[in-house]
């Protein structure tokens, strides 16, 4: 069964306007959980820094049609309505990409991958394996190959599987459904179907494949930085990050099934080089690629005399007798003609802290008038991660009737330092407003010291309650705020004193200034232990916090006590010795 080659946006038959034009349409009804961001490559993410290192398909070329102006129509459409063919996705190519997801919700929960990414990325890659070209296995009838990456033109990657892969001894190529690059695929390839093969060229193993990458390390992809910079880290282009998030959008919104081999075939390759894919050409055709129904070239282009019929009756074609209709009114998109400042303050905060100021635009027409019902994106730019409330880095605000967009308050992160919030209209190519903003460093407004017991200790002695002081900020405790500590000469003289009381460092050497202090979550901050030093008197310890809170608090430092000397006790005198009794002469015998 042949692919469909189904009507599309194509670069070279439409103008970028009306490419612009058609993104901001299908924005406009996006699904729930997509973020809205530019389409055009003049206003989307002009300050987004691709991932560095190689990517998943070595930045190969990818296709680049649009989805239709006309939301998809779920698989049964209510009152026989038709469906959309560009929703239509090959049975085994979307069992693939469903398959996948289920995959990850059970080893990866936390990263959230979407089915309906997977299929956004197998369209601008491969046109979802040639229209679903594949066998009862999901292997591609054909090897789907990328074009030589030898610098011509394109990255030079030099031969990394000795051919095994893409069948080139000299330099890689992408291959498969989902245009892994062999190197890639060495570390990234999954066995999908259990097969116990890794097969780049299967959709099952490379749905899951993708998947993993996607994910990385970490991601999640229901945040929208981590979903913009998983599909960078695919391919390294702004460009494909906006023509994947169409299609991401669009299948939000509704799919169903089709039979392998009768999906749409995109026609419009980011190389500028036409179909990439060698169309299938219908039975009896000789030479031009047409849809199967003769109808159609490539193009999606209406041909006089071919039989075909326009869906609608546009205007000089048949089916209305020739008749133009009335010009349709501009849109709102195609009125705006700048956008001004409409009032925006200053853009100053401390870390932690939030923006007292929005960013505020107005929509004008050439003439100055307002307009109302433009989609203007505000997006904070530069090396910051300061947010907008709810945590995302971009936004759209649709304006007022006045023609005004006021943007979310912003909260900054504990990145310091310049950033820029940029404006632009969304689906057009207008020159945006940049608002410079900057972050400070946390600061504090107050001090007090915790506890009021005086401060006295006994030379050469350590103090024994240590210096705990608290730090305030518009009356909030002051978290993290940066401070120093000094033993001062005076009140007036607040260099460093040569004696006194001291701290000691590391070593044990005294210091009588200490730097980078912080207070805890509560801002508290309690100092290191001091000790008195020999010299006796009152001194003044000086605490100071970024933002200029001050604090000195009193030392005093005494005399040490003296021990009184016991007395001496005096020696007793000795006793004379008693004198001998003479010996009582013997009596004389008779």
């Amino acid at each position: 069964m042949a692919p469909v080659f189904g009507r599309r946006l194509r670069r070279g038959a439409v103008t970028s306007a009306v490419a612009a034009a058609a993104v901001a349409a299908l924005a406009a009804s996006q699904a729930p959980g997509v973020t809205d961001v530019p389409r055009d490559g003049q206003t989307a993410g002009a300050s987004d820094t691709p991932p560095a290192g190689e990517s998943a398909t070595g930045d190969s070329p990818y296709y680049t049609d649009l989805p239709s102006l006309k939301s998809p129509v779920p698989p049964f459409a209510p009152n026989g309505g038709d469906k959309d063919v560009e929703a239509g996705l090959p049975a085994t190519v979307l069992d693939a990409y469903k398959k996948a997801e289920s995959a990850l919700a059970e080893t990866r929960p936390g990263c959230n991958l979407p089915w309906q990414l997977l299929a956004a990325i197998g369209k601008v890659e491969s046109g979802q394996a040639r229209g679903g070209r594949v066998d009862a296995n999901g292997t591609t009838l054909k090897p789907i190959l990328g074009p030589v990456l030898n610098g011509n033109g394109f990255a030079k990657i030099t031969d990394t599987d000795q051919g095994a892969y893409d069948g080139d001894r000299t330099h890689d190529r992408a291959v498969g459904p989902m245009q892994f690059i062999p190197s890639t695929w060495a570390t990234s390839g999954q066995d999908g179907n259990n097969d116990g093969e890794k097969d780049p060229n299967n959709i099952y193993d490379a749905a899951l494949a993708a998947g993993h990458y996607l994910c990385g390390t970490d991601r999640d992809l229901a945040v929208e930085d981590d979903l913009h910079q998983a599909i960078l880290s695919y391919n390294h282009s702004t460009e494909y990050l906006n023509t994947v998030l169409s299609w991401l959008e669009y299948y939000r919104q509704g799919t169903h099934e089709v039979p392998d081999g009768k999906g749409v075939l995109p026609d419009d390759r980011s190389d500028g080089r036409g179909p990439g894919l060698n169309p299938v050409l219908t039975p009896g055709s000789t030479g031009s690629a047409k849809d199967p129904s003769g109808n159609r070239d490539m193009t999606g282009t209406y041909r006089p005399g071919n039989g075909d019929k326009p869906d609608n009756g546009g205007g000089g074609r048949p089916g209305n007798g020739g008749h133009k209709p009335d010009p349709e009114p501009p849109t709102p998109t195609e009125r705006v003609a700048r956008l001004k400042d409409a009032g925006t303050g200053t853009l100053a905060t401390t870390a932690g802290e939030t923006f007292a100021q929005r960013v505020q635009v107005r929509a004008e027409a050439k003439s100055g008038s307002a307009v109302a019902k433009v989609k203007v994106k505000f997006r904070i730019a530069g090396d910051t991660d300061a947010r907008f409330d709810g945590g995302a880095r971009s936004v759209v605000v649709t304006t007022s009737a006045t023609g005004r967009a006021t943007a979310p308050v912003i909260k900054a992160g504990e990145k310091t330092g310049q950033f820029t919030v940029r404006a632009t209209v969304v689906g057009r190519t207008l020159t945006g407003l940049d608002f410079g903003a900057k972050v400070t460093e946390r600061q504090a407004d107050a001090l007090a010291r915790i506890g009021d017991e005086p401060l006295v200790c006994e030379q050469g002695k350590e103090f024994a309650d240590r210096v705990a002081v608290k730090a305030t900020y518009k009356g909030r405790a002051a978290a993290g705020v940066v401070a120093g500590a000094t033993l001062v000469k005076s009140a007036t003289d607040t260099t460093a004193n040569d004696k006194g009381p001291f701290f000691k460092d590391a070593n044990g050497n005294p210091v009588r200034t200490l730097k980078g202090l912080k207070t805890d979550a509560n801002g508290r901050l309690t100092l290191p232990r001091l000790y008195a030093g020999d010299a006796e008197g009152t001194y003044l310890l000086r605490v100071v916090t970024v933002g200029g809170a001050t604090l000195t608090v009193e030392l005093k430092v005494t005399a040490a006590a003296t021990t009184p000397t016991t007395p001496t006790t005096p020696t007793t005198p000795t006793t004379p010795a008693t004198p001998t009794t003479p010996a009582t002469p013997s009596t004389p015998a008779a």
